[in-house]
C-alpha cells in the first residue's frame, strides 16, 4: 500500500505526496459502527506536486478544474466496510481520474457537408410528409 499510484508511463505519483484520512463511514453498521473508521478520503495536491511534468500540469488542471479546492484533488471512499478495501477503491478512483485528465486531446472535428442525395431525400421526405398530414385534413385544403 506504500508505493504510488502509476498513472502513465511517464508519471508517477509518489506515495509521500498521497494524504489520507480516516474517518467513520455513514450508513448501517454491526458491533464496530461507532469505533471503525473505515471512510477514506485520499489528497493529491496537482497544483504544487513537484512529480508532474509542467507541460501536463496545466491540462490536467484544465479537466479538473471543477473538483479542485485550492488545486487539490480529494476522492472519498466509502463503499467498502473495510479500511484497507475503502483504501483501495480511493487510489483506483484517483488513479482513473488523472489518467483521463492526463489523455491527449481528442483529434479536431473535420466539418463535413451533407451529400447532395442526402439533401434530395431529405426534402422528398418532408414534402411526402406535408402531403400526409394534408391528406389528413377535414377542409380539404
Amino acid at each position: 500500500m506504500d508505493d504510488g499510484l502509476r498513472v502513465t508511463d511517464r508519471w508517477v505519483v509518489p506515495a509521500g505526496e498521497l494524504r489520507e484520512r480516516f474517518s467513520r463511514s455513514s450508513g448501517p453498521g454491526g458491533q464496530g459502527v461507532n469505533t471503525a473508521d473505515s471512510r477514506v478520503e485520499l489528497s493529491y495536491d496537482l497544483a504544487n506536486s513537484p512529480s508532474v511534468p509542467d507541460w501536463l500540469r496545466s491540462r490536467a488542471l484544465d479537466r479538473l478544474a471543477n473538483r479542485l479546492v485550492d488545486g487539490v484533488l480529494t476522492i472519498a471512499a466509502s463503499e467498502h466496510r473495510a479500511q484497507l478495501a475503502n483504501r483501495e477503491a480511493a487510489r483506483e478512483r484517483m488513479t482513473a481520474l488523472l489518467r483521463e485528465a492526463a489523455a491527449p486531446p481528442p483529434p479536431p472535428r473535420r466539418a463535413t457537408r451533407p451529400s447532395r442525395g442526402a439533401k434530395e431525400r431529405r426534402l422528398a421526405e418532408k414534402k411526402r410528409q406535408s402531403q400526409r398530414k394534408r391528406d389528413r385534413r377535414a377542409d380539404g385544403d
